[in-house]
């Protein structure tokens, strides 16, 4: 397994990345603003107008490090990845099992369970945490439905129907969502999912680590030798990372919703750090997006015990175990895929 590293984010425009020896250096009109060892990475992500050369792509290629570029706010664009090293009979059986309904079903409903109860622990936490918060009699509801949601998924059942619970259980959890916000009210009103692009604050927010917790587990499951496109409750289109969507689906409430969460009701971000386009969409400034770059880092540093493993590891590296017990149950190693199921 290996050891937990970091991923660099680069978000300074006009940024230039490049190779020196075994190390990237992160250029900014002419000066040398950073310099990091290329083993001490396991992913690259950059922002808007940032630029890499070629020595340094092939260096990153050579050495297992995708680089990814999005835009400034955000939206992924492309993913350069050095060649993977995974069985083939792996991925051969991956999309053996995708093309089953059966075999797709059963993977699917395990990351839907896995989130169902990750955002319903979620809510309990925040029962426990904020017990004269405004709206608990609505939390404590949505608890119970999502509850019977997880009894539905106890059953046997066709694709199609665990696609339906996870909708009916996305709508319950994000319609309570904005209860869980005790500070900053009036900046961070929350009043349904929006994307492509985010209305307000808190959905800028979301979908913004949604994309960094995406890119790790696209990272996380090359690294094992499965293929990132191709998924079982997310099914194939050109451009999207089925099996990673699959895999985030597990740590959406955890990682993301949780981080997000914090951020807002610790003010470590304020309304003023956002922008409103012409559009109508909301996007951070650059400071806002650093201060959620260095949480997301910190957070991933943390402790944790595996539910599965009964191992202590770091939240950074859950994705990757993850993504090896993935790969264990394709092969026919497990039973079954042990979901992350929060506790």
């Amino acid at each position: 397994m290996k050891r937990h590293q970091n991923t660099l984010y680069v978000t300074t425009q006009g940024a230039y990345l490049a190779a020196e020896g075994e190390t990237v250096v992160v250029r900014v009109e002419q000066e040398n603003r950073l310099q990091v060892p290329v083993h001490m990475l396991e992913g690259i992500v950059c922002f808007g107008r940032v630029s890499c050369s070629p020595p340094l792509m092939g260096l990153c290629a050579e050495r297992g490090v995708g680089i990814s570029f999005l835009t400034e706010n955000g939206r992924f664009l492309a993913r350069v990845q050095g060649p993977v090293s995974g069985n083939v009979l792996l991925r051969r059986e991956q999309y053996r099992r995708a093309d089953d309904p059966v075999s797709s079903a059963r993977l699917a409903k395990s990351f839907v369970l896995a989130k169902t109860a990750n955002s319903r622990t979620v809510l309990m936490r925040s029962l426990r945490d904020h017990p004269d918060a405004c709206g608990r009699d609505e939390v404590r509801k949505a608890s119970f439905l999502l509850e019977d949601d997880l009894l539905s998924l106890q059953k046997e059942v066709p694709l199609e129907t665990v696609r339906g619970i996870e909708g009916d259980a996305a709508k319950t959890y994000f319609e309570v969502f904005d209860h869980l916000i005790v500070s900053q009210k009036e900046d961070f009103r929350f009043k349904g999912r929006s994307r492509r692009p985010p209305m307000d604050r808190v959905n800028a927010l979301l979908s913004f680590v949604y994309v960094l917790v995406t890119h790790d587990a696209a990272s996380a499951l090359e690294a094992v030798g499965l293929d990132p496109q191709v998924g079982f409750l997310h099914r194939d289109r050109p451009g999207r990372p089925g099996l990673a969507l699959d895999l985030v689906e597990e740590f959406r409430p955890f990682l993301a919703d949780r981080l997000v969460l914090s951020l807002i009701n610790r003010k470590q971000v304020q309304g003023k750090g956002f922008v409103q386009r012409e559009t109508g969409g909301v996007v951070m400034d650059e400071n806002t997006r650093k201060t959620v770059l260095v949480a997301y880092q910190e957070r991933k540093k943390e402790e944790i015990t595996h539910p599965f493993l009964q191992e202590k590891t770091t939240v950074g590296m859950l994705v990757h175990l993850q993504a090896l017990l993935l790969a264990r149950c394709l092969r026919g190693d497990l039973d079954g895929y042990p979901a992350f199921i929060w506790r």
